[in-house]
């Protein structure tokens, strides 16, 4: 029969530092593009005449 060995323990230190400033990095490139993209590109097509521009309704009468 072989020898069976202790399996080899994944590397816990700078790689896991690597890591996680990989994913911050991607995170915060992601949000740069993301911003500046918002702010870039227009609007494909103009709000609808009968819709407010706003985000709140209208008043109306009370009935």
């Amino acid at each position: 029969m072989g020898r069976h060995r202790r399996p080899l323990a994944p590397a816990q230190g700078p790689t896991l530092q690597a890591r996680r400033k990989l994913a911050a990095g991607l995170a915060g490139a992601s949000a740069l593009v993301a911003t500046a993209l918002a702010l870039a590109v227009d609007p494909a097509a103009p709000p609808a005449p009968d819709r407010p521009t706003t985000g709140v309704p209208a008043p109306q009468a009370a009935p």
